[in-house]
């Protein structure tokens, strides 16, 4: 493999690192720092992916500081919606465990993708 092609997998993989190290960060923050619950630190950074997406839409913004910026608020929003369906009640989560979660998430992709597929097949 040429050489070019090694140093894009360096700047990638340190971006990934970089990038998981900040969601991570920003999930911390919020929960720890700021005292949202997880259903509320969800819909923050929720927020943020959805703000990122109208400015990817309605604006000139480079597309690729947008992708980075909702990369980045995957992690916590990830994060922070898998502890408010698997930690306990008095913590502030549904207390639904590993495998129910696991459920209840496929089937919310799946919603979603089944959704984003009728709107965008033609009439």
């Amino acid at each position: 493999m040429p050489y070019f092609y090694k140093e894009k997998e360096i700047y990638y993989w340190i971006a990934i690192l970089f990038s998981n190290s900040l969601g991570t960060a920003f999930g911390d923050y919020s929960s720890e720092v700021v005292g949202l619950s997880y259903l509320n630190g969800a819909m923050v950074t929720a927020g943020i992916i959805l703000m990122v997406v109208l400015l990817h839409y309605q604006t000139k913004i480079n597309h690729v500081i947008l992708f980075w910026i909702a990369f980045i608020f995957t992690r916590p929003f990830g994060a922070t919606f898998a502890d408010f369906l698997t930690k306990p009640l008095i913590k502030g989560g549904l207390d639904l465990g590993t495998l129910n979660s696991s459920i209840v998430s496929i089937i919310l992709m799946t919603l979603l993708i089944i959704i984003w597929h009728r709107k965008l097949k033609p009439t």
